[in-house]
């Protein structure tokens, strides 16, 4: 099974990868042709964007595309998308005023590199450059690109990802914090680009909207539980196997899944959430690789 999955994934990665890369060169082209000297924010971009990583998001994309009886190419310009925004939140969070990471997947945060003020223009430019990428793919619809769009900067903004931040950093303040509150900031931050990510790689594939729904929800489950597991690897987890500090948690006293519901409730809270998953799953016929990486996930060490 893990062979399956692994193989799948890094087949998956090494295609975003070639996809950004080649977008990246458009942008640093675009800015020649204006006569903007600006190579060092490029290095800075493809310094956080190429570090590696799981690339979930994008295996997320590129299976629920396949799922819905799509092609690979239809999801290309989403994969990079997401890529690149989930990339720009890595970026941001690893800065000082955040949380204050001097490495990222076993490399020095951009930061670390670059200086502060050079990430947070990486960070910026990442987080616009998706949006021109969707609005240019050439196989896609205009609906497709327009839903797209819409969903990206939903699952992003305020009510997603950067609401689900500042909620974070509001309960640093707090000791009384509830696991319901903990649930729903985390489907801010974590769950939003996962839920994101099903539902656009079904758009990509032309998905009826019972699937973009059943997509949408799975994507909720897992984002949750894969919040839920990264807690429990802060307390459990070394910095070599998790290319990044571990303790941080309870060195800024974060309220966490550990420390509300203690390891053993935590991990049935996500084998709970897993299960749920699954059941939103039944909606897609060529759904194993999809069951498959849900359940790595939830036994992952990294």
């Amino acid at each position: 099974m893990g062979e399956f999955v692994n193989t799948k994934l890094t087949a998956y990665a090494d295609r975003v990868e070639k996809y950004m890369l080649a977008e990246l060169e458009k942008l640093q082209n675009q800015t020649v042709q204006k006569n903007f000297s600006v190579s060092g924010l490029f290095d800075a971009m493809r310094h956080s964007l190429t570090a590696g990583g799981k690339r979930i998001r994008p295996a997320l994309i590129y299976a629920f595309c396949q799922a819905c009886g799509g092609d690979l190419q239809f999801a290309d310009s989403s994969v990079c998308a997401m890529e690149m925004t989930h990339t720009s939140s890595l970026i941001f969070d690893d800065l000082p005023a955040m949380d204050d990471d001097d490495f990222r997947r076993g490399k020095p945060s951009c930061h670390k590199a670059f200086g502060e003020a050079t990430a947070i223009l990486a960070g910026d430019a990442l987080i616009c450059a998706p949006f021109s990428v969707l609005a240019q793919d050439s196989v896609l619809n205009p609906e497709q690109r327009l839903q797209l769009i819409r969903i990206l900067s939903e699952c992003e903004g305020i009510s997603g990802m950067i609401g689900g931040q500042m909620m974070d950093m509001q309960f640093e303040q707090r000791t009384d914090v509830t696991a319901g509150e903990l649930e729903t900031m985390c489907l801010g931050k974590t769950g939003a680009l996962m839920q994101a990510s099903c539902q656009m790689g079904c758009i990509c594939a032309g998905a009826t909207p019972e699937q973009i729904e059943s997509a949408g929800n799975y994507g909720n489950y897992v984002g949750l539980a894969f919040q839920i597991i990264d807690d429990i690897l802060d307390v459990t987890s070394t910095s070599e196997q998790l290319g990044k500090p571990v303790g941080s948690d309870a060195e800024e006293n974060k309220t966490t899944f550990v420390t509300l519901l203690g390891i053993d409730q935590a991990k049935a809270r996500a084998t709970e959430l897993t299960a749920l998953a699954h059941q939103q799953l039944e909606q897609f016929e060529n759904a194993e690789f999809l069951h498959e990486l849900t359940d790595m996930l939830l036994t992952r060490i990294n």
